[in-house]
């Protein structure tokens, strides 16, 4: 079986915060499962270099959109890595090749007639003179009157054209726009409108998506789905490729989300892969992706696909609710966010995922507070978790020398761990991730709860023979817990498997034999909880 996965693309614009993270997490989630079950993964993304924010960015600091983008990509970069997100291709739209292959993708559209020249109006600043991104206006929704970008409103989940709202304002100046015309490419959405609905009507069918994805495309199929300009007056982005569009690009609504298809691409070309073999019809597919994004991969990047004919249509939608900080909406703007570098600098990368996990906004808006955090990892991780392993190997170490015994596997507790693999199996598939989490930690404090009773330290002095099995017993416990975490915390379970002397991670119940423990280190260090009114009066600007 082949898996593809494909996580959303940041806007280089700005640093990550806590809910892309969120949002992102479920693609290595299930990547690592994948690979640990022995099927073919390939799970790619990249940093988004082409987009409008990135220019306004750029005007903002008087810089170029080159350096921006470098920037952030470069963070980007090394944000995932100690956060250990396993991507095979992490690559950037602003990449030669991204541009060559969205435009070939642009072209076979066009041959395929799905493509055509409209003459329309587009907002026109005459104070910075220019034709204005749909990001560069902002406005009043017509829908539900908050404000809201030219492109989306964030409130209602519409998609707008910058023409559609009220009182609107070029976002670089300030001053009301004009309208004027100029001609652009178009793509038929309508065309697909048939075809999408039976497609979304299957997935709903096979419960294949979040009921967030599910909703809000059954909503846009309803209203129905309008043709839409696919080229733009932009200052960076992918040039149309045809004579007198010179100066034109390619919009990011059909540029960007082929960055899944692009970046597949060059990984192919530079592992000797064949691209066929990941992007077919039996090949399943993941999106993940905050709910902000579900309308560009379930209606825009399906519909090219369609229109290309490429068969391999997205197979689950993964699509996140909100991340709140502290019960309130995070604030790019405000600063009210948790970035990314500031935490990784300070946090242990297997805490952030096991909260963004366990506390995962898949269904309902979630909440982030610094004293859940805090109490979440000194109580959970270290607690149970750590704990378990902690006073298991010491024993070991202390009582046998650093060498595991030899003892008998209880029968009831193999078959426990035989059906949390499944169980967590399905769940994962189903990308229930937070409930497949609490369900190995429940199997956590068991394991502590088997030890308390089994008084090891007793059974040590009376009945050598009995401390042998519960030793054996933990040992197995431990071992199968690192497999079984290894998905949701990479580092925490690397540790055990070194401990351990583990082999590669596999998804099926082992029994390792007896071994020589290394070097013993504790899975985590508690947090000191006076951290929580710190970070807390960090975050409101009072340090």
């Amino acid at each position: 079986m082949t898996v593809f996965i494909g996580g959303a693309w940041p806007y280089a614009n700005g640093s990550l915060h806590l809910g892309h993270i969120a949002a992102l997490l479920p693609g290595d989630i299930l990547a690592r499962f994948y690979r640990q079950k022995g099927e073919k993964v390939l799970y790619v993304s990249g940093s988004d270099c082409n987009g409008t924010p990135i220019s306004i960015r750029a005007n903002q600091e008087n810089t170029t959109i080159e350096a921006i983008a470098n920037r952030y990509h470069e963070e980007f970069v090394a944000c995932f890595e100690k956060l250990g997100f396993s991507y095979d291709s992490y690559t950037r739209t602003d990449a030669e090749h991204h541009h060559k292959s969205v435009q070939a993708i642009f072209l076979k559209l066009l041959e395929n007639g799905y493509l055509y020249k409209k003459t329309s109006e587009q907002a026109f600043c005459e104070t910075d003179y220019q034709f204005l991104p749909d990001r560069f206006v902002e406005g009043t929704c017509p829908n539900c009157g908050e404000k809201a970008r030219g492109d989306q409103c964030d409130h209602c989940s519409a998609i707008l054209d910058p023409l559609d709202l009220i009182d609107k304002r070029c976002k670089i100046c300030g001053n009301e726009p004009t309208i004027k015309e100029t001609e652009h490419f178009y793509f038929s959405f309508s065309q697909f409108q048939v075809k999408l609905e039976k497609w979304v009507i299957k997935a709903e069918k096979e419960n294949r998506w979040r009921k967030n994805a599910i909703s809000l495309t059954t909503r846009y199929l309803h209203e129905g789905v309008p043709d839409r300009a696919v080229t733009r007056d932009l200052p960076n982005g992918v040039d149309v490729p045809l004579a007198g569009f010179e100066g034109k690009k390619i919009y990011v609504w059909i540029e960007a989300v082929a960055g899944y298809l692009t970046a597949s691409k060059e990984w192919a070309n530079q592992n000797n892969e064949n691209l066929e073999d990941w992007w077919n019809g039996d090949t399943i597919s993941y999106y993940v992706h905050g709910k902000d994004n579900i309308p560009f991969h379930t209606i825009v990047w399906p519909s090219i696909l369609m229109g290309i004919g490429n068969s391999t249509l997205p197979t689950r939608i993964i699509s996140n609710e909100y991340l709140t900080l502290e019960n309130r909406k995070l604030s790019t703007s405000q600063n009210w966010a948790v970035w990314a570098p500031y935490m990784l600098e300070r946090y242990d990368a297997d805490s952030i995922r096991y909260f963004l996990t366990i506390n995962a906004p898949e269904n309902r808006d979630t909440n982030f507070s610094w004293r859940e955090f805090v109490y979440s990892h000194n109580s959970e991780l270290l607690g149970a978790y750590g704990n378990f392993v902690n006073r298991t190997l010491k024993f070991i170490q202390k009582s046998y020398d650093g060498k595991t015994p030899s003892g008998k596997i209880n029968i009831e507790l193999q078959g426990k761990v035989n059906r949390l693999y499944k169980e967590a199996a399905l769940l994962i598939t189903d990308g229930q991730f937070k409930k497949t989490i609490e369900n190995i930690f429940d199997f956590v404090r068991f394991a502590n709860k088997y030890f308390d009773e089994q008084k090891p330290w007793i059974q040590i002095n009376e009945e050598r023979s009995l401390c042998d099995d519960t030793m054996a017993n933990c040992i197995y416990i431990i071992s199968n817990l690192a497999q079984l975490l290894h998905p949701f915390l990479p580092f925490s379970s690397k540790k055990v498997k070194e401990m351990l002397g583990l082999n590669e991670f596999t998804w099926k119940e082992i029994d390792i034999s007896s071994i020589s423990l290394k070097d013993i280190q504790p899975l985590f260090n508690r947090i000191d909880i006076k951290n929580i009114q710190k970070e807390i009066n960090r975050l409101n600007g009072r340090i």
